[in-house]
This record gives structure tokens, C-alpha cells and sequence, in this order.
């Protein structure tokens, strides 16, 4: 099965990018919206395995929806996309938990080799927890 990956970010074309890019070169299944309150809702019902993410956003930011994100899943990656890059705002995303951060524009090479990253992090991860789980009931 297919990971899923949920983009949220309130200019429509870079969410047609990023979503092309995605379905192109990934096996990947792509759900977008441009709306951060409706993100949080699909974030809470849906079962994703990588949130991609604006920073600015109105009504709620990047940073607000990393932490609901944490909330459903701990282990969720989420990466923080912005074309407001500073060293203050990458520093706070990675202590809340995000992922990666990257600033727009990027390379497509940049965003697959971080989404690959991501994926492969996840996976060792949820392996982890299962095999602790193991070891637990074994004990």
C-alpha cells in the first residue's frame, strides 16, 4: 500500500506543483487543500504518513498544524515549507518536531530526496515501536 501524503498550503499553484511532482516521480498517494482549518480536520480523521506544509497561512499557521499533527501521531514527519525563511523560524519548527524546513523556491530534487527521507524515517520508526511492542508482551 502506497504511503499518503497530505499538502496543505494556501496558494493553489504551489499545491498543483508540489502535487504533480509528487504523482509524477512517487508512488506516493497525494491528498492537497488550501485550507489549514480543514487540514487539521483531515489530519485528525485521516491516516497520513508525511504532512507537507506552508509556514504563513491565514487562519492558522504551519507551526499550529505541526503541533495537532503531533498530537494524532508523534512519529507523523512533517515537513515546513516557506517562502519566509529565517533561522528563528527553521529553529522553532525542528523544536516542535518538524521534519525538515525548506525555503521557496526549491529545487524538485530537494523536496523528493527530502520526501524519500522522510518515508525511510517513518518506516524505522514504526518498526521500532512494533518491535518494542513485541519485546513487551514477551516479557
Amino acid at each position: 500500500m502506497a504511503e499518503k501524503i497530505l499538502i496543505i498550503d494556501d496558494e493553489p499553484d504551489m499545491l498543483k506543483l508540489l502535487s504533480m511532482i509528487l504523482r509524477e516521480k512517487t508512488p506516493y498517494e497525494v491528498s492537497t487543500t488550501n485550507n489549514p482549518i480543514e487540514a487539521v480536520e483531515l489530519v485528525k480523521k485521516g491516516e497520513f504518513d508525511l504532512i507537507i506544509t506552508d509556514l504563513k497561512m491565514p487562519g492558522l499557521d504551519g507551526l499550529q498544524l505541526l503541533e495537532e499533527a503531533k498530537k494524532k501521531d508523534e512519529d507523523i514527519p512533517v515537513i515546513i515549507i516557506t517562502a519566509y525563511g529565517t533561522i528563528d523560524a527553521a529553529t522553532e519548527a525542528i523544536k516542535m518536531g518538524a521534519f525538515d524546513f525548506i525555503t521557496k523556491p526549491f529545487k524538485k530534487e530537494q523536496i523528493l530526496f527530502t520526501i524519500e527521507k522522510a518515508i525511510k524515517w517513518l518506516k524505522v520508526q514504526r518498526e521500532n515501536r512494533m518491535l518494542k511492542e513485541k519485546l513487551k508482551s514477551q516479557s
